[in-house]
């Protein structure tokens, strides 16, 4: 069955040491790959970006994903919509195209909504759109590490967050293992350490 999907194209904002996994995404299927050259600085840097990659491309469905493994913001999508003046749908799990409109299916508290939006759109997708990942043939690895990722270069544009400080989490007290066969010991132990006993 046709999807109705002509073509697949991977945007990304990050330096060259991310290549590796927007080649990924073109050996698993992906038809074209944009990298924006920058150190994505946060969620509002990263959606300027790739709102100029969108103006110049001009994509009918943008998909974003519903958090990043960097600022786990869930912010990128609701932004770059607002930066195109596009409409967007967020908490996508599932998406058809019906007579040129996409269906939608969004999961909300307590069950699911069907939306319809026209295209071009932005579609905030998390678990659920698709299916696990299919691992790459070695064709597709082949042909993706010959296929030419197009550069752009940064817009200039200034965060809107900064990083004060990071911090780490208060340790936690050791665990201490009791052997199943000395009872005694876990209630020695309960009796110094917690005061339970």
């Amino acid at each position: 069955a046709s999807t109705g999907v002509k073509s697949v194209t991977v945007a990304h904002v990050g330096l060259a040491a991310s290549e590796p996994t927007i080649r990924k995404a073109l050996a698993i299927g992906a038809d074209d790959a944009i990298r924006v050259n920058a150190d994505p600085t946060d969620a509002y840097h990263v959606a300027a970006q790739l709102a100029e990659v969108v103006k110049k491309e001009q994509f009918d469905i943008i998909m974003c994903g519903i958090e990043s493994s960097d600022f786990n913001s869930s912010a990128v999508g609701s932004m770059l919509a607002e930066f195109l003046g596009m409409p967007s749908v967020s908490a996508v799990s599932s998406l058809r195209i019906e007579n040129g409109t996409a269906v939608i299916t969004r999961e909300i508290d307590g069950g699911k909504e069907i939306v319809t939006v026209p295209a071009p759109f932005v579609a905030i997708v998390q678990k659920g759109i698709a299916k696990e990942p299919r691992i790459a043939a070695m064709r597709g690895i082949m042909m993706a590490r010959t296929k030419v990722i197009k550069l752009y270069e940064p817009v200039a544009i200034d965060a809107l967050t900064e990083t004060a400080k990071f911090e780490m989490p208060a340790p936690r007290a050791a665990c201490k293992f009791v052997d199943a066969e000395n009872p005694k010991q876990l209630i020695e132990l309960l009796q110094a350490e917690t005061k339970l006993i």
